[in-house]
């Protein structure tokens, strides 16, 4: 029951510091890279770079133009952006870097462009201190999953609420085939699945604890204790 109450209470938790994309007012306001990157016209980021525009230059949300060019999906702006000196692994004020935002919104093609343009999926981001991975793990984003995995993510980093991405695939999710998917593609890259959460409580006992069958399944295929 404790660790029931716990779980609840992180659950609630978790909006309140979740990403926060520009609002509109924000994006109207906008002027110069952060404008040019929302809009994606890289033939404006190229004219204002090489004007001595600042490419990192921060938002009152601490974004920079390529977080603006992640949260709005404009895949060349961040191409664009990048090709120009735009640090690929700079984070915002909730401490989300582009990789992160990508996987959040399930957006592989943005993902991709990121880590082509050097991002890292190995960063510490949010104010979760966890990973891309533990974010889309935890929403089931499970073509994100994959994509991070064989970009080296760190498969068993413990985030400051003591999850790893395996635990947050299954306390966070819904047992559905999308975080079902992630489970599995998680435990097949070699995640380890008997590293317990901070109560003491393993994968296999929270995946039983929800009722998640397929889960328990998989796990004790791969002995899982």
């Amino acid at each position: 029951m404790k660790m029931l109450l716990s779980l609840l209470f992180v659950i609630m938790a978790v909006p309140a510091l979740a990403q926060v994309p520009p609002s509109s007012a924000e994006l109207e306001a906008y002027r110069g890279l952060h404008a040019a990157a929302a809009q994606g016209d890289t033939a404006a980021i190229g004219r204002l770079v090489k004007a001595g525009a600042p490419i990192d230059a921060r938002d009152s949300h601490g974004r920079t133009p390529l977080h603006v060019a992640a949260y709005r999906r404009q895949n060349d702006a961040a191409r664009a952006l990048m090709r120009l000196g735009a640090d690929p692994n700079a984070l915002e004020a909730q401490q989300y870097d582009i990789v992160t935002i990508a996987s959040v919104a399930d957006d592989v093609e943005m993902l991709n462009v990121a880590l082509a343009g050097g991002a890292k999926a190995t960063n510490i981001t949010s104010p979760y201190q966890g990973t891309a991975l533990i974010a889309a793990a935890h929403l089931g984003h499970d073509a994100v999953v994959r994509v991070l995995i064989a970009a080296g993510a760190p498969l068993d980093h413990v985030n400051n609420l003591g999850w790893t991405a395996l635990i947050e695939s299954i306390v966070l999710g819904n047992g559905g085939p999308r975080h079902t998917a992630t489970l599995s593609a998680l435990v097949k890259a070699g995640a380890n699945v008997n590293l317990a959460d901070r109560h003491g409580d393993t994968p296999l006992a929270l995946a039983r604890k929800r009722g998640f069958a397929e889960m328990v399944a998989i796990l004790e295929a791969a002995g899982a204790r």
